[in-house]
């Protein structure tokens, strides 16, 4: 595979300035950059990374990318459009490779269920993963860079903001196997609709080749949509309604004796046979989550059996339903990563599914722009509905649950009032779930209430 500056500038239309070298890799931020690595010099809307070339060669850089000459030894690769360079480039080093290569796309799950295939995958050769969350016209690019002779296999998560970034993402990563998790209220801000989600994320499926595997979700309302909007062959999973890939006796459990603490065990039914699959994860929607993954490991090679062990090595991912102990003895599952409608639904089930006295602590959904307002009240109903004892919420829009939710609910106007106050009444016998989005920043109470850091104004 040829890593030199000029294959980088040929396959971008870029001229290259200075002397041709091998690079190790791609890179977009000096901070994290390796001696060796390829700079590219991104615009943002508050920044140039042009004026960070100079930091890039002291770093040790083989090169960098940009749309304006630089004064410097460092040699360049002068393009129009560095965004661009970095797209066309990528999709070229992705055509080298002629493994199967697994797109994940969804409302909820994605990173889930992109983990739980890498797992899977792993059995039968390495495996390429998305590393955490970077699914979006930059995070896709430097994957496919990661793309190696020695992988067998890779799973690229794609994300959606906005209509048409799923499509374009597709085109550069062009899997052998898409999978759409689910369509859910997310980014209702951008799409304007539940519809407009479906279709967005739709574009997984209809981006395939005829030769390709479509991994849908039988039990979504938009599953007939894309089934229309694919030319692939398709492969479906779910609980409900008839599919493929099926579960049944699930039952989940807690081990205090484990780290993981929720087990969850059920039997698998695949077109291949039948498994019994133990998982370290809590909630239905797990289960829907492995028989997606399984769904789009077994199209992409894998075996009943590597599935089974695959799944069983599965954990937690950092701050999606993470089992953790108060130094009170109580029980505090972390889903603090984000939030939308769907998996605050999906969390407050399984606090109900616990015995113990339950309490919620939320924080805002963002993102959900003139359904903001409903959607928070939505929840609070919810949680009430489905025996949550008390509320805790903080952030202008959660007044909205609080509100809705009635007698047991409190807000705050910050995280550390509500740990604070939390803190004072936690016992051993209470569960309690953490949730909001990235922006609440509830992890912090998650340290707070589990001893990591004292609460702000303790001592």
């Amino acid at each position: 595979m040829n890593r030199s500056l000029s294959a980088f500038a040929r396959s971008c239309g870029g001229e290259l300035i200075g002397t041709d070298r091998q690079y190790t890799g791609v890179s977009t931020d000096t901070r994290t950059l390796k001696a060796g690595e390829l700079f590219v010099a991104l615009r943002g809307p508050r920044f140039n990374a042009n004026d960070f070339v100079n930091a890039a060669e002291t770093t040790g850089a083989a090169g960098a990318v940009v749309d304006t000459r630089v004064d410097g030894p460092l040699p360049q690769i002068l393009v129009k459009d560095t965004q661009n360079a970095l797209t066309a480039a990528s999709s070229a080093w992705r055509n080298q490779f002629h493994f199967p290569i697994v797109g994940v796309a969804g409302s909820n799950g994605k990173t889930t269920v992109k983990e739980m295939i890498a797992a899977i995958l792993e059995r039968a050769g390495p495996t390429l993963a998305t590393r955490g969350n970077f699914n979006n016209h930059i995070g896709v690019p430097l994957t496919l860079f990661r793309l190696d002779p020695a992988h067998k296999h890779a799973v690229v998560e794609i994300g959606a903001n906005r209509a048409g970034e799923v499509a374009d993402l597709v085109k550069i990563a062009r899997p052998t196997v898409g999978l759409i998790t689910n369509a859910g209220a997310e980014h209702l801000e951008g799409f304007g609709s539940l519809e407009g989600v479906a279709r967005a994320e739709g574009e997984m499926v209809a981006g395939l080749d005829p030769t390709a595997t479509a991994v849908i979700n039988a039990d979504d309302e938009f599953a007939d949509l894309w089934r229309g909007m694919t030319r692939a062959r398709v492969v479906t999973f779910g609980l409900a309604k008839p599919a493929n890939f099926s579960a049944h006796g699930i039952a989940t459990t807690i081990s205090t004796t484990t780290a993981d603490g929720f087990v969850t065990r059920f039997e698998m039914r695949t077109p291949r046979g039948t498994t019994q699959v133990e998982l370290a994860l809590a909630g239905k929607h797990n289960v829907v989550n492995a028989l997606c993954a399984a769904a789009a490991a077994t199209a992409a090679g894998a075996s009943l059996e590597d599935l089974r062990t695959g799944l069983a090595t599965m954990r937690p991912v950092p701050g999606r339903l993470q089992f953790k102990t108060a130094p009170s003895g109580a029980w505090i599952v972390d889903d603090s990563y984000n939030a939308n409608p769907s998996s605050m639904k999906a969390g407050i089930e399984v606090l109900e599914s616990i015995d113990a006295r339950r309490w919620f602590v939320m924080g805002d959904m963002g993102e959900l722009g003139d359904f903001a307002d409903a959607s928070h009240q939505e929840i609070g109903r919810f949680a009430r509905e489905h025996r949550v004892d008390r509320l805790f919420a903080t952030g202008r829009l959660s007044a909205q649950a609080v509100e809705a939710f009635g007698t047991g609910a409190e807000w705050f106007a910050d995280t550390e009032a509500l740990a604070r106050a939390v803190n004072a009444e936690l016992t051993r016998e209470v569960c309690v779930l953490v949730k909001g989005s990235r922006s609440n920043r509830l992890e912090r109470v998650v340290e707070a209430l589990t001893g990591v850091i004292n609460p702000p104004g303790t001592h």
